[in-house]
């Protein structure tokens, strides 16, 4: 194995590199790197960390003096920061804390922090960065302090006053918001708040001293392990009660939507009739709000992706997959008229939502009260959704609301100046789109309701 099938983003870190083969996560270690491996699994620091469910596990495959490959657990599907939800942000925070703070209390000290290095697995935030961990140096500051401060704190502190679209901002920003932006945009009075000023906009005041004092000499800032500590415990506790404000209308959306009761449990026992049928182990529910629809399924998959735009949704969706300890669930968001894009260097270092989800390779599609959404709020004409859900989808079950559905008509209602526009918006239009991509496999009237289901097959 050499660098060159390295990861893209691999060039980040001198200690080593990951790269897949056969469908596996592999991680090659430099010589650099030997003598801090060798101790965090000598003293069982990583052991720790797997039984604990905090790092990623990983088993060792080979050990010479030039490298070091070690291989890690399998994760079906990677999400990123700016595809959680604000609970799942605090999270991956805490986590981030937590594992600083053990670190420190056993040598150890986290040479990066970026929430990059933490994705979902199995239902929780999990660190997978193996490589990230340095032996602590006495009276040394905390060398990530300001990468945890423009990846986590700063971020949910914007979301607590702006509102959860701020969390999106790291696709703009790889390698952290610049605390002078979230310095400016904190009300005036979070200067007020001892953690807030200390961590924000004091740092990004001595930041704009350092810039214009700096003549080619780096002073080292020294900080005691318990002043260290003192620090991480006033962050963590800070982020624990830090809520977001903004609501929405996920709160009451299965009140504004014209099923009865009787209609509710029809749509739910087709589903399960056709998964029944196709037995997936892998499946998505694209608009899948709080994941009802795959929680009501009789079969058992083995990882269900239940993805929505509303953060709400995802948060309430995620909280319940921890109460009710569902593994398989995982839960993301993603606005279908703009999926996450591929970025970093080259446009390579972090996947778009295509590409993850064509590896992820789901064996069923749901998209169901999606469609009128796409085409009537984002105008994307029905060849356009038709040819977005064939990328990935084996199987589609689909839902078209007909014209007289309530949330069809809401809709139609705003866009009254441009109604003749939206006379394409009808089931015999739908259908032909549709089956230019996928063979009609069933199609099913939801009885009591205005809505109809369709199982599809990719041509």
């Amino acid at each position: 194995m050499n660098v060159k099938n390295a990861h893209p983003s691999s060039f980040r870190d001198p200690s080593g590199y990951v790269f897949v083969e056969n469908g596996n996560i592999k991680r090659v270690i430099n010589p650099i790197y030997f003598k801090q491996y060798k101790a965090l699994t000598d003293s069982g620091f990583y052991d720790v960390l797997f039984k604990n469910n905090l790092l990623i596990p990983h088993e060792e495959l080979s050990n010479t003096p030039e490298k070091i490959i070690i291989q890690a657990e399998k994760i079906p599907y990677v999400t990123y920061p700016y595809e959680w939800s604000f609970n799942m942000y605090k999270e991956a925070a805490l986590l981030t804390l937590k594992l600083q703070k053990y670190s420190l209390e056993h040598g150890f000290s986290l040479k990066d922090a970026s929430a990059f290095n933490i994705t979902f697995h199995k239902g929780r935030a999990v660190f997978i960065d193996t490589l990230s961990f340095d032996f602590y140096t006495e009276d040394s500051p905390w060398r990530a302090y300001k990468q945890f401060i423009t990846h986590f704190f700063g971020p949910l502190v914007l979301a607590h006053y702006h509102g959860a679209q701020q969390l999106k901002l790291l696709s703009n920003f790889m390698d952290g918001i610049p605390v002078k932006m979230i310095s400016s945009m904190l009300p005036l009075k979070t200067k007020l708040s001892p953690v807030l000023y200390s961590n924000i906009h004091l740092l990004a005041k001595l930041e704009d001293k350092h810039n214009e004092d700096y003549k080619g000499e780096a002073k080292q800032a020294t900080l005691s392990k318990k002043g260290q500590l003192n620090i991480i415990q006033s962050l963590y506790d800070y982020i624990k009660k830090i809520d977001l404000k903004e609501h929405s209308e996920w709160g009451n959306y299965y009140d504004k939507i014209n099923y009865t009761n009787d209609a509710f449990v029809k749509k739910s026992d087709i589903i399960n009739t056709w998964v029944n049928t196709l037995k997936p182990e892998r499946l998505i529910d694209v608009g899948g709000n709080d994941g009802t629809f795959v929680r009501k399924l009789e079969r058992s998959v083995e990882i269900a992706l239940v993805c929505d735009i509303d953060n709400n949704a995802v948060d309430f969706n995620h909280k319940t997959s921890k109460l009710k300890k569902e593994q398989f669930m995982l839960a993301f968001l993603l606005d279908v008229l703009n999926p996450s894009p591929a970025i970093g260097l080259n446009n390579t270092e972090r996947d778009s939502f295509l590409k993850r989800i064509e590896a992820f390779e789901p064996d069923i599609v749901f998209a169901l009260a999606v469609i009128h959404h796409m085409s009537l709020s984002g105008n994307v004409p029905f060849n356009a959704s038709a040819k977005f859900f064939s990328s990935f989808s084996k199987y589609l079950i689909i839902e078209f609301p007909k014209r007289d559905d309530s949330w069809v008509q809401r809709l139609l209602n705003n866009k009254a100046d441009f109604k003749h526009y939206f006379e394409f918006y009808n089931i015999d239009n739908f259908e032909s789109s549709y089956l230019n991509y996928f063979e009609l496999v069933e199609k099913k009237e939801i009885q009591n309701s205005e809505r109809v289901l369709y199982l599809l097959k990719k041509k």
